[in-house]
């Protein structure tokens, strides 16, 4: 089975953003394990008095729910680190995501057309591995419990997109209806959050710094389209081209602390040879 873990970021009700936001990621059942066993060294450096704390990409950047114990430095490290775990091929992990400009919908459509889209390419590209590769495989969408509104609707559209019907024709390949989790309890749901958040952050902010290590993980979906669905108008593609270098980069990867160990040991082994 693959499984979706997606978020949103901005509102569809909001007067204070342009964008919405619906993405996330996607990978094997299997992956699971593995990716979340890379999430949580991430985010126990940041527990203090081993309080769990959560990955949630709006506070670590603004400093609230605890981040303002924090240094912008050390903010931004922890956001470049979560994003450059999508670079590990081990995980296999593929990028979804559609995004809005909300002038061009009315607010009670958007949510609707973003999952609409996502689940079409999400059974899709289930369809595609079966025809190419021989896997028959199910998925199923993983989604934020907080928001309870989203819950209900997101339900009752999956139904209707599997039993009815969507745009041009029906899901197939789903092996439930989406399931809802408190992102507390988890670190993949913590990482959609992140992927939505810095997808969002390049169209609202024109800040590319997320984005740049995202972008090479959505997956191509034929005719040179990928799984970045995009209804924005003329004027935003413009602004977006050629964005100039950001002023506050992300850092440089942050070195493990088996890889620290072997540096220092080869450091040492250099001084001890030069000494010979």
């Amino acid at each position: 089975m693959y499984l979706a873990y997606l978020d949103d970021s901005g509102s569809p009700d909001d007067p204070n953003s342009q964008f919405f936001v619906l993405g996330g990621i996607m990978l094997f059942e299997r992956q699971t394990h593995w990716l979340e066993s890379r999430i949580n060294p991430i985010a126990a450096r940041f527990e203090v008095d081993g309080k769990y704390r959560e990955l949630h990409a709006g506070p670590m950047r603004a400093a609230k729910d605890g981040w303002d114990k924090f240094s912008p430095a050390e903010r931004a490290q922890a956001a470049a680190d979560v994003l450059r775990l999508l670079e590990n091929k081990q995980s296999k992990v593929s990028v979804v995501a559609a995004v809005v400009e909300k002038s061009m919908m009315k607010p009670a459509e958007i949510l609707p057309y973003c999952y609409e889209l996502l689940a079409k390419c999400f059974d899709d590209w289930l369809a595609y591995r079966y025809q190419k590769y021989g896997e028959p495989a199910r998925g199923i969408f993983i989604l934020d419990r907080s928001k309870s509104a989203v819950e209900q609707n997101v339900q009752t559209l999956h139904r209707v997109f599997k039993h009815t019907g969507h745009g041009s024709g029906k899901l197939r390949n789903f092996a439930e209806v989406p399931m809802f989790l408190d992102s507390k309890a988890s670190r993949l749901i913590q990482m959609a959050d992140n992927v939505a958040y810095w997808i969002y952050r390049r169209y609202q902010s024109l800040d590319n710094r997320g984005f740049e290590i995202i972008e090479p993980h959505f997956f191509k979906t034929g005719a040179g389209r990928t799984s970045l669905h995009e209804l924005v108008t003329h004027a935003t593609r413009e602004r977006l081209k050629d964005l100039p270098a950001p002023k506050h980069p992300f850092p440089a990867p942050r070195m493990a602390a088996a890889q620290t160990q072997t540096a220092a040991r080869h450091d040492s082994f250099l001084q001890l040879s030069e000494i010979a």
